[in-house]
């Protein structure tokens, strides 16, 4: 058995969320996996392939999700950001692990550095068009954004950590700061019932 391009992905997913890029090389990969070196070939040119297909898999997931989030139906600003906001609390739809280390990746890396850079661009400018769905002008929609997106990734960045309980109990008031509404009850209940919290 030769394993599978997915398999070998995974793997090179696990080892740069536990020890960062440098860990990411063939043969830790091939131990990993309990396969020979040479089946990584039947998947991937090389290592630098490899990497190429985990920051795809990176783009597609975190900012991919992140856009589609923003462009979500919502009857209110509040029910859009609502939506934006299960990108923070579902790792199905944003994975913050895997952002972490790309973005230690980057500190190393211009080219790394400049993807992450144009996924930033992208969510913010995503975000802002959310906003001017509902009636903000460009300018003010761009800060609200930019608000919105650089509070999140500071988050990710300084490894915080609430228990779901805070969490819950500090986004309504995120939502009244970055959109200038406050959440109605039905909305909230819904976003609540999503993650499968019960409010006490």
């Amino acid at each position: 058995w030769r394993g599978s391009q997915e398999a070998w992905l995974d793997a090179a997913y696990d080892a740069l969320l536990d020890s960062g890029v440098d860990s990411v090389k063939i043969l830790p990969l091939a131990k990993r996996l309990n396969l020979s070196r040479t089946s990584f070939y039947w998947f991937f040119k090389d290592r630098e392939e490899l990497l190429v297909a985990l920051l795809a898999r990176w783009r597609e997931k975190n900012t991919g999700n992140l856009v589609k989030q923003s462009e979500a139906y919502a009857e209110s600003l509040a029910e859009a950001m609502l939506n934006v906001f299960d990108c923070w609390l579902n790792k199905e739809l944003f994975d913050a692990q895997f952002e972490f280390a790309v973005r230690s990746w980057a500190l190393q890396s211009p080219d790394i550095l400049a993807e992450v850079h144009a996924a930033d661009q992208a969510r913010m400018e995503a975000i802002g068009r959310m906003f001017m769905r509902f009636g903000y002008e460009a300018a003010q929609a761009d800060v609200r954004a930019r608000t919105t997106y650089l509070v999140q990734i500071g988050y990710i960045s300084m490894q915080a950590k609430e228990n779901l309980a805070l969490r819950m109990k500090r986004i309504p008031e995120y939502i009244a700061i970055y959109t200038g509404q406050v959440p109605q009850q039905r909305e909230l209940d819904r976003f609540f019932a999503r993650h499968g919290y019960k409010p006490e």
